[in-house]
Parts: structure tokens; C-alpha cells; sequence
């Protein structure tokens, strides 16, 4: 494989199988997370555990960036010096869901150090990560995004969006659907269940026609078996909702569907969903007629 160092930032629920991807074709990988716990099984794989942001990044050729939001990136970037340990011309390959005007910020202060970012979120969750089938959405520089594709092609199948910033709209994009087609799939079990009807019964019916997606397909399981155990949580879905309405506001947009799927999941998350799957918003909207009925 490439000599080309690696460094990956940030080894969470998804972080942690797309550096086992990388390993498992050959690539070094030098890992760092914030707890350090949720790195130190990765050393079994064979990467290299660091104790440090810094550590983890000095003389790397390639950083990839796993983070919570936008703020964490920017402080790993340049708060804890990150970006002045990498090796001259490096890329750094933000996988983090963040705004697009943060993105396209980190872009141009890279740049004033002579390092390339690519936007690069991610969508297709742990399932995706572990099967390096990720949909891969890439803001940059063409170039740049061809000159690392061999570094992203374990993880998945990369896109390249449009220049600095797109790989987030598309991302936010991404969620949106996500969201209403949650919200979609929750409500119609509702009516059919209210009326007599199996929601197990109703989701193999429907199998195969118009309304097949993946969210039907996963998340419709999920709400059959009534298993919200976190792949994506609620908090993180609101957190990608609020950040497409303020996307929209700057674009002078308004996204009715989009604004009513994000007024439920705050709800559901005010009301102590936050921590669990995006597919609980069944369980919510279950509570809600409830509480309506009563």
C-alpha cells in the first residue's frame, strides 16, 4: 500500500470501522479520540494508538476528521495545532457533518498554510461504515479530491459535489430526506395500526413498490421490532435539521416539510428522545396521539 501516512481523528460509532476499513487493506493508520478508551481497541487492528491530536497528525500526508460538530473540528485543527504538524501540501479529508460555512472557512485557512481540505460527510451509518459501502459527498478542488480517491475508496463510493462546502449541502441534502422519510414511514404505521391494520403486515405490502427506500427498508425494522437503540441518534438528526434551516435562511429558502420534521424531533428530543435512535420518533408520535386521545 501507499507509504503515505494516515492519521485519523476521532474513532466514535463511526470512526472506529472506517479506520478498521483502511487497515484492513493495508494502509498505516496513526488514530487519536478525545477518550481514549474508544481508540485503544483499534491497536488490535494494527493502527497506531496516539496520545495526542498532534501526535497523531505530525508528518501525516493525510488527515481524516471524525467529529461532533464544526466547533470540535475547528479546535482540533487549529486550536491544539493540528494543521502545523501535518506535512507540507497534506489533505485534510473532514468526514465530520458540520455547516457548509464552517467547511468552506476551514478550507481557506488551510489553504493560507498551504494544505488542501476536501468536505467529504458521510452517509450510510454503522452498517455502511463497517461494509465500507459509504456514500461519500466531496466539496473541492477536482484534483485534490483524485489524488486522495485511494485513501477513500475502502470507506465507500466518493462524489465530488461541487467546490468547497457543497459536500455539506449535499449531506444536509442527505438528512433532510432522512428526516420526512422517517417522519413519513412512523406516521403511515400509525394510521394503518390505529385502523386494524399490522405494521409488520403493512411494510411487507408496500415492499417492492413506490414507497421502497432504505429508510423503509432499516428503519421500518427498527420500528417493527421497536429497537431505538442509537445508530443515528435524535439529537444528532435535530442537530443536522437546524443546521439545513439555517443553510436555507442564508440561501433565502424556505423548507416547509423540512421546518414541520424539525419542529417533531425537537420536540421528541425536549421530551428526553435525544439519545435515542431517529426511528423513536415513531414512539414519540405513538405518545403524542396518546396524549391527545386522553
Amino acid at each position: 500500500m501507499s507509504g503515505r501516512k494516515i492519521a485519523f481523528l476521532g474513532t466514535g460509532l463511526m470512526g472506529a470501522p472506517m479506520v478498521r476499513r483502511l487497515l484492513a487493506v493495508g494502509f498505516a493508520v496513526t488514530v487519536w479520540n478525545r477518550d481514549r478508551s474508544k481508540a485503544e481497541p483499534l491497536a488490535a487492528d494494527g493502527a497506531t494508538v496516539a496520545d495526542t491530536a498532534v501526535e497523531a497528525a505530525r508528518g501525516a500526508s493525510i488527515l481524516f476528521t471524525m467529529l461532533t460538530n464544526g466547533g470540535a473540528v475547528s479546535e482540533v485543527l487549529f486550536g491544539s495545532g493540528v494543521a502545523e504538524v501535518l506535512e507540507a501540501g497534506a489533505t485534510v479529508i473532514d468526514t465530520s457533518s458540520i455547516s457548509p460555512a464552517v467547511a468552506r472557512e476551514h478550507a481557506a485557512k488551510l489553504a493560507e498554510r498551504g494544505l488542501h481540505h476536501i468536505d467529504a460527510p458521510v452517509s450510510g451509518g454503522v452498517v455502511g461504515a463497517s461494509a465500507g459501502t459509504l456514500a461519500i459527498m466531496a466539496g473541492g478542488e477536482a484534483d485534490v479530491i483524485d489524488g486522495v480517491r485511494d485513501a477513500m475508496a475502502p470507506l465507500g463510493r466518493v462524489t465530488r459535489v461541487g467546490p468547497s462546502g457543497t459536500g455539506q449541502l449535499a449531506k444536509l441534502g442527505n438528512q433532510q430526506i432522512v428526516a420526512v422519510t422517517i417522519g413519513a414511514v412512523a406516521e403511515a404505521m400509525l394510521l394503518v395500526e390505529a385502523g386494524g391494520g399490522s405494521r409488520e403486515a403493512f411494510r411487507a405490502a408496500i415492499r417492492g413498490g413506490f414507497a421502497e427506500s432504505r429508510i423503509l427498508e432499516l428503519h421500518g425494522q427498527r420500528m417493527i421490532e421497536r429497537n431505538f437503540e442509537p445508530g443515528g441518534t435524535a439529537r444528532n438528526q435535530l442537530k443536522d435539521l437546524d443546521t439545513v434551516i439555517a443553510a436555507a435562511e442564508s440561501l433565502s429558502l424556505r423548507l416547509p416539510l423540512t421546518e414541520a420534521v424539525r419542529a417533531e424531533f425537537a420536540e421528541f428530543v425536549e421530551n428526553g428522545g435525544g439519545e435515542q435512535d431517529h426511528s423513536g420518533l415513531l414512539q414519540y408520535l405513538e405518545d403524542k396521539n396518546a396524549r391527545g386521545k386522553a
